[in-house]
């Protein structure tokens, strides 16, 4: 038998790789919700419940809520409730990709001074401008540490690879790299935050946004080769390829033989390693990955099914639908009907805090 050599090695990590993870994020909805400065002084404590808690009060369209902290200005500590807090210093950030409670406090026997009650109402201000953008914690001496705290939206469902691919807590490190590109995206928020103008509240907003992707590129260059999942995959040349093809021509009618081809190896190697890091075989990708976009498309009551069908590569309506119910649950039309009416779900507290964060419009 002839052995077959697997020439993938000699592949350079293609240039539309950046690319595959823009796919991902612009087709998951990444919508900013909120972004605030907190100005602590010990003793604090600042926590936030389940984003399911309040995720439905200040961004009812999102299907899911992502949060992530900077460190501005002294030091911290912070971890998931119920867990062992990690220290954090100025430059480190704390993302919280799936929604668990936690908390940030100048001491890690920090006790909160609010309920999950006061901690929703909070963020249903805040979401809608309806406190400063500054927001003062604790006490007034003591050493001082701020925080830039930015929350959003983004979908789940029927597939994210990247928020699947993200621990339960990342702690990244400041970057020592005077080429830091979140470095001038900080100032340009604090500036946004401290002095708030004409259109501030749009600005902060998008900057929500924009932050956390530099986040996730952050995160992206701190992963290794030997890690598995799907970010990891983004730095091995024959997974990289296969992603950027697949992203690149969803529609077309790929099979594990012609992926095999153009990345230069077998189908066994590929379909191994590609499994390896992604999880699951190129072609179960694939699917996942054309029914997201379909979900996407299906947001948009002026499409048509049958139009949905035929820009995925799909024969006929029928042959979508079976597929896009196998992966979401439900059949396309539920899927757009659950749409239009998931707007609420939780009660919106009535009541003022008791022990709420003290807002104020400018630092010390």
């Amino acid at each position: 038998m002839n052995k077959v050599h697997d020439r993938s090695s000699e592949l350079p990590a293609p240039s539309s790789v950046g690319d595959v993870l823009s796919d991902v994020l612009s087709s998951v909805r990444l919508t900013g919700s909120m972004l605030f400065l907190v100005d602590a002084h010990p003793p604090w404590m600042s926590w936030a419940p389940e984003a399911e808690a309040f995720r439905r009060v200040v961004l009812p369209q999102a299907q899911h809520m992502v949060s992530y902290h900077i460190v501005t200005r002294g030091r911290c500590w912070a971890g998931l409730r119920g867990a062992a807090p990690e220290r954090f210093e100025a430059g480190d950030v704390l993302v919280i990709p799936h929604g668990a409670a936690y908390f940030l406090a100048d001491s890690p026997e920090a006790t909160p001074a609010y309920g999950a009650e006061e901690a929703v109402t909070f963020f249903r201000q805040m979401a809608a401008g309806e406190l400063p953008s500054v927001v003062a914690e604790g006490g007034r001496g003591g050493e001082q540490t701020q925080f830039i705290c930015g929350f959003l939206g983004c979908d789940t469902r029927p597939f994210n690879p990247v928020l699947a691919a993200l621990a339960p807590l990342i702690h990244l490190r400041a970057a020592s790299s005077a080429a830091d590109r979140m470095r001038p995206l900080i100032e340009f928020a604090l500036c946004e935050l401290r002095g708030p103008s004409s259109g501030g509240r749009s600005v902060l907003l998008r900057l929500a946004e924009l932050m956390f992707i530099e986040v996730v590129r952050r995160h992206l260059e701190t992963v290794s080769t030997g890690q598995a999942g799907w970010l990891a995959g983004l730095h091995d040349p024959l997974v990289a390829r296969t992603l950027s093809l697949l992203h690149g021509a969803p529609a077309r009618r790929w099979t594990l033989d012609t992926l095999a081809a153009q990345t230069g190896t077998s189908r066994s190697v590929l379909a191994e390693r590609f499994t390896q890091f992604v999880g699951q075989p190129p072609m179960h990708y694939l699917t996942q990955w054309r029914m997201q976009l379909a979900a996407r498309m299906l947001g948009d009551p002026g499409v048509k099914v049958a139009t949905v069908a035929a820009a995925l590569g799909y024969e006929s309506e029928a042959a979508f639908s079976r597929a896009f119910k196998r992966s979401a649950g439900m059949a396309p039309a539920g899927w757009r009907r659950r749409g239009e009416m998931e707007v609420g779900g939780v009660t919106i507290p009535t009541a003022e805090p008791r022990h709420p964060p003290v807002a104020r419009t400018s630092s010390d």
